[in-house]
């Protein structure tokens, strides 16, 4: 019988969030690793199938495996395959892999992905992420769409000054397929980028143009729907929504169990632990859980 994780704020914790490596191909100018600093070598994939287990059994709903880029490990499938039933799973990639990768990540039983996707031009991705491999990010996404990897949510960092005139042509690019939803995420200040941007004054625009807009529950997250087009916006800054609504809880590409995004002085190591040690390792990490902003 599963019982439900809660923490001391009677915050349910249904989301695992599971960087499986800090290594990329890519070199964004805004990348935060998922506050991952000098991490020891990633866990094996048996490893993290033991992590997916003991989450099965305290009602885990919903694995998202991130890195650094995932698809780079050759045991990704594997690893996808072993998710428990009943727990849906969807990746966070770059993209560049996916074009080849997209039929047979489906066929092992990925659910969707999330392809981050900053610019459409391809001098301003080159930019941003140091490569000029544009071109396979959106192969990569047209193949997810056909094998049903579904929804494609596209993750926009807007950076202040390199791409934020560029929302109307993501509007474009997404309107008119269900299937393709636009995240449009505020940047977190780590390692002293310079780009932020405060998205206010985006939501008032978006919120001012929509035909509907929708409250999502995780995070309390609004969905903006305008001219056939779908639009949510990310801001963990200064957000007492985002930190009441939060019900996920990481791990980090080495073997911690990290409670707030925001912060990295509060993990629990659990590499190597199993059984009844790991269970109690896992309800350590939810007591430490708290809204970063209250």
């Amino acid at each position: 019988m599963t019982q439900t994780f809660r923490d001391s704020y009677g915050r349910p914790v249904t989301n695992l969030r599971i960087s499986l490596t800090s290594r990329c191909n890519l070199s964004c100018i805004y990348c935060h690793a998922e506050g991952e600093k000098n991490p020891e070598s990633e866990m094996s994939a048996d490893e993290i199938i033991a992590i997916m287990e003991i989450a099965a059994k305290f009602g885990i709903k919903s694995i998202k495996f991130t890195g650094g880029e995932p698809l780079i490990r050759p045991d990704i499938l594997k690893i996808i395959r072993a998710v428990p039933k009943g727990i849906e799973c969807s990746i966070t990639t770059n993209g560049i892999l996916l074009a080849e990768m997209a039929a047979d990540l489906k066929a092992a039983g990925l659910r969707r992905v999330n392809v981050s996707l900053d610019s459409l031009n391809p001098e301003t991705y080159k930019q941003i992420t140091g490569s000029d491999r544009l071109g396979e990010v959106l192969a990569g996404i047209d193949a997810a769409l056909n094998v049903g990897l579904t929804p494609v949510k596209l993750n926009m960092v807007v950076l202040l000054g390199i791409n934020d005139h560029e929302l109307d042509d993501f509007l474009a690019f997404v309107r008119g397929n269900r299937n393709l939803v636009l995240q449009l995420i505020e940047l977190m200040h780590f390692n002293n980028c310079e780009y932020h941007g405060d998205l206010t004054g985006v939501e008032c625009d978006l919120a001012s143009r929509s035909e509907q807009i929708l409250t999502r529950r995780m995070h309390h997250r609004k969905k903006y729907c305008l001219d056939g087009a779908e639009v949510e916006v990310v801001r963990p800054l200064h957000n007492t929504e985002f930190c009441a609504f939060c019900n996920r809880l990481r791990v980090t590409s080495d073997g911690k169990l990290k409670p707030c995004l925001l912060r990295t002085d509060n993990h629990v190591t659990i590499r190597g632990k199993k059984g009844n040690e790991l269970e109690a390792l896992f309800q350590e990490a939810v007591a430490r859980r708290e809204p970063f902003f209250k």
